[in-house]
């Protein structure tokens, strides 16, 4: 376990403020952070939903081989979202969001430069791949900022303002940008990509340049020299804390669909719906617009209403029901030739955009199960988060041929009734309720 925190018999540090972003629970020292991964998250998300059709159509993958790609490219991201929480602990959280935006930008250009214009495979693989370490340093770096800076009684809307910023990027506006890029614009998949680059160093900059807190700058543990410690408490949690095991997987379960869907969906709108790319791309931005203020109410909901209980009905159950209407009423209005069939898909599709926000307060779980030190704590919520980019597109890629559209969509639904499970057991990690009394905010540095 890593060391306790210094002078344990201080009085915590409460941060709070009367201002307007004081009262909306976004941490005002953070705001340009917040700006920056927004932008940073747009230019990440550019590719989220054209990189399959591009490579299917230009590069000769079959949808597969593609999935296996964003497979390999997922497990990077796993590895990146468990390391950066402790790796933010323990080198602070700015120099880890420096590290993951070199990262992104480096392998980016030799995957855009060498890797594509030498339809070199192999290339293509690894580049891609090694760029998966990017934007979870960068993210992620950012949500354990968050964490040890935050107002502790507003934790869950502060949390909820950091998947604002997030989803905001991936994928709505990244999908909008390539919507405009590719029907507006006339550019093609490969000079949207360039796009996407542009996108991620604006952001970076941004966050970098315009973030003064100090917190951040400095080691979050009184000891980083105990690296194997710090690094390895997350992993120890999981063994040791059956909760902390529940929170990943819920977590990961979370964002399996959208990754998942990413590689299969367009070919589905396209010859099931006879729509077009572009409108599986509009169906991501109201997902994900719709998303983005309910990650906010939720994140206030959980803390009045219970974590919890928040995370299974309108997270889990909701996600299921929607999930699984997402394929069968576009089934059922093409071949009944209802002509309002995509719009009911895209009403379909905002109610799947507002459970997937009922899942926020599941990081305050997190937290609460190790709050003297939220980086390691984050860590194993992080791996959930990274495990899910591997985990649907490589679904995907070993039962798609079995199972096909229709019951990938099933599986989906099926996993989040197992989330909905797990959920439940998670009664009683929220501060105040069932008992649990509500604990100083973490001192941290």
């Amino acid at each position: 376990m890593t060391s306790e925190p210094s002078n344990p018999s201080s009085p915590p540090t409460t941060r709070s403020g009367t201002g307007l972003l004081d009262r909306m629970g976004l941490p005002r020292p953070l705001l340009w952070g917040f700006i920056g991964l927004t932008l940073f998250m747009i230019g990440d998300g550019v590719e989220t939903n054209i990189l399959t059709p591009y490579l299917t159509g230009e590069h000769g993958f079959s949808i597969p081989m593609a999935g296996t790609l964003i497979t390999i490219y997922g497990v990077a991201v796993a590895v990146a979202a468990f390391l950066s929480a402790s790796l933010s602990d323990l080198w602070g959280p700015r120099k880890v969001m420096f590290i993951g935006a070199g990262i992104w930008v480096a392998f980016e250009l030799l995957f855009l430069l060498v890797a594509l214009n030498s339809s070199n495979v192999v290339l293509v693989f690894i580049t891609y791949g090694l760029r998966g370490f990017g934007y979870p340093f960068f993210a992620y770096g950012f949500l354990v900022w968050i964490s040890a800076t935050a107002n502790a009684k507003r934790l869950a809307v502060a949390i909820g303002w950091f998947y604002v910023a997030f989803s905001a990027g991936l994928p709505t506006l990244g999908a909008l940008t390539a919507t405009a890029s590719l029907e507006i614009f006339g550019l093609n998949y490969y000079q949207t990509l360039w796009i996407s680059l542009a996108l991620v160093v604006l952001g970076a900059a941004v966050a970098l340049l315009g973030v003064k807190e100090k917190t951040g700058r400095a080691a979050l543990v009184d000891n980083p020299e105990q690296v194997w410690k710090t690094m390895s408490f997350g992993l120890r949690l999981l063994v040791s804390n059956r909760r902390a095991l529940m929170v990943m997987l819920t977590r990961t379960i979370n964002s399996v669909p959208t990754y998942g869907m990413a590689v299969f969906f367009p070919a589905l709108f396209v010859d099931r719906f006879g729509w077009s790319v572009g409108q599986f791309l509009i169906l991501t931005t109201v997902i994900y617009a719709v998303n983005i203020p309910f990650n906010l109410f939720f994140g206030a909901l959980g803390d009045k209403l219970g974590w919890s209980k928040t995370v299974v009905w309108f997270g889990a159950v909701l996600c299921a029901v929607s999930m699984a209407c997402l394929y069968l009423v576009p089934a059922w209005a093409v071949d009944n030739g209802i002509e309002h069939a995509y719009l009911l898909t895209l009403l379909i599709g905002a109610v799947f955009g507002i459970g997937l926000a009922g899942f926020v307060p599941l990081s305050a779980i997190a937290i609460s199960l190790a709050p003297e030190h939220p980086g390691a704590a984050m860590a194993s919520y992080n791996l959930g988060i990274g495990a899910a980019v591997f985990a649907g597109p490589l679904l995907v890629a070993l039962l798609y041929t079995t199972l096909g559209a229709a019951g990938m969509v099933y599986l989906f639904a099926a996993l989040y009734l197992v989330a909905a499970l797990m959920s439940h057991s998670l009664r009683g990690t929220q501060p105040g309720f069932n008992g649990v009394p509500t604990p100083a905010p973490a001192r941290v540095g």
